[in-house]
């Protein structure tokens, strides 16, 4: 049984030398480098033993199943590049690999690290993830700029934190909403979506509520309420973003 490891990745010097070295057991580790990079991302991979392929962003889900077209092994684990095994899941991920009978997907629990401390509950955690499958029989679906792996059989969950750094600070956060809620709207309005008032004045408190009182946000302390009101900002943006488009001249 060979593992491949497929990571993509644009500006992530800061974190791809902890996500390949968590995957060093792996067989072949490959690094699709966006184009638009321009930090020592690609260097650093190559410095570590990576595979490393420049190739054009088309948008996120097109990248990863790029990457995943690279692969050569029996299983594949694709992480981001903001994403790490620890130590105890590394272990029980290759033992589960190991020994896994007709199982074609495997889900690790994904944890965030975000304004001085792991979040542990909200919309953050628990944050079950496939991240291990069968090649050829995975793929990346839904709708960018997020998706999930898609496996036909069965699927298995195994212990350990993998390990999610996501965002250097609360500015990195809001530009990646700024960003997120854009590509959010375009597919909203191309499917034929209508912002409604309600959507504006309902859903970001529902978000907030959601998050910060029925999910247990409010036990991550300061961190657990900034991260909910910026979800519910997150909505907003995202309706109003859209209602601006449905207005815009054609």
């Amino acid at each position: 049984m060979r593992v491949s490891a497929c990571v993509i990745a644009r500006d992530d010097a800061r974190n791809i030398r902890r996500c390949l070295e968590s995957l060093a057991w792996a067989d072949e580790r490959i690094v699709v480098v966006d184009e638009r990079s321009r930090d020592a991302t690609e260097s650093i991979a190559t410095e570590l033993g990576a595979r490393v392929i420049r190739h054009p962003y088309r948008g996120n889900l097109e990248q990863k199943n790029f990457a995943l077209e690279q692969a050569r092994g029996d299983w594949v684990v694709a992480l981001d590049a903001d994403e790490s095994l620890s130590p105890q899941l590394a272990e029980a991920l290759r033992a589960e690999l190991g020994a896994a009978g007709d199982c074609e997907g495997i889900e690790v629990n994904r944890v965030t690290y975000h304004l001085g401390r792991w979040i542990r509950h909200g919309d953050f955690h628990p944050d079950w993830q496939l991240r291990a499958f069968r090649r050829g029989r995975g793929e990346w679906v839904g709708a960018n700029p997020h998706g999930r792996v898609r496996v036909p059989g069965a699927v298995r969950r195994v212990t350990g934190d993998c390990e999610h750094r996501s965002y250097a600070d609360l500015s990195d956060q809001l530009a990646r909403v700024q960003e997120w809620s854009r590509i959010e709207a375009e597919r909203l309005q191309r499917e034929g979506r209508r912002a409604r008032l309600r959507d504006l004045v309902l859903r970001p408190p529902a978000r907030f509520l959601r998050a910060y009182l029925l999910k247990a946000g409010f036990l991550d302390g300061v961190p657990g309420f900034a991260i909910a009101a910026i979800t519910a900002f997150h909505v907003f943006v995202k309706y109003a973003k859209l209602w601006e488009l449905e207005r815009a001249p054609r």
